[in-house]
């Protein structure tokens, strides 16, 4: 999933970067608005657990790898997917710069589909099942769905750059991250999430804001 520098050339790396940038910014705004004493160390530690995870990667072939990426549950436990575009913009710019995973050039790119893509369509994907389906079920749909979709458009963005052709990257990085998504992105981020919300629910920002307006509630009517 990591795009190395010499995948993309520079004119179409520097695009995907002027793409990504508002991302971050905003993701940047929401961090000032909306951590605070409580979400700061969860942040902190979703962050380091998504650089491990992501450590584990499985060779597709082509110079492409598949592995986990954890946006999707970022963003459904902080309540927004600008937390899961902050957080994967921190662990690439780590990976990237001090262990050379990933390229430097492409890592505009690598957020795009790692940290936008992947957390904005898990954590609405998930808003979405959530209206009818459990919390486990919903989770597991959203990170899966994330997962690859950012897979796919990984492989859109080679084909582009001319680095493989279009169906069989297609049919590389999705069949891999079909079945990352099942057996990993899915399951460990629907664990995770129907754990926090039976042993700590507070912890969910989806549940925090619920009680909060339930308090107002209360209170405006006595």
């Amino acid at each position: 999933m990591h795009i190395p520098d010499s995948f993309i050339p520079l004119d179409q790396a520097v695009i995907y970067w002027i793409i990504a940038l508002p991302f971050i910014i905003m993701s940047m705004r929401w961090a000032r608005k909306e951590l605070d004493e409580m979400k700061v160390p969860i942040l902190a530690v979703l962050a380091a657990g998504i650089f491990a995870i992501q450590a584990m990667n499985i060779p597709i072939g082509m110079g492409t790898s598949g592995h986990m990426v954890g946006a999707a549950l970022v963003a459904i436990v902080l309540g927004s997917p600008w937390a899961g575009v902050l957080v994967l913009t921190l662990v690439l710019l780590v990976q990237g710069f001090a262990f050379a995973d990933g390229g430097i050039t492409t890592m505009g790119a690598n957020i795009l589909n790692m940290g936008v893509v992947s957390g904005f369509v898990g954590y609405y994907t998930y808003a979405i099942l959530r209206r009818s389906l459990s919390t486990s079920i919903a989770a597991f749909g959203g990170a899966w769905l994330g997962l690859f979709s950012s897979a796919i458009v990984c492989a859109v963005q080679m084909w582009i750059a001319g680095t493989f052709p279009l169906v069989p990257g297609l049919i590389a990085m999705g069949t891999f991250h079909l079945i990352i998504g099942f057996i990993g992105e899915g399951l460990i981020t629907s664990i995770a999430i129907s754990a926090i919300a039976k042993s700590r629910p507070d912890l969910l920002e989806e549940t925090s804001s619920r009680a909060r307006k339930e308090r107002a509630e209360m209170e405006a009517i006595v």
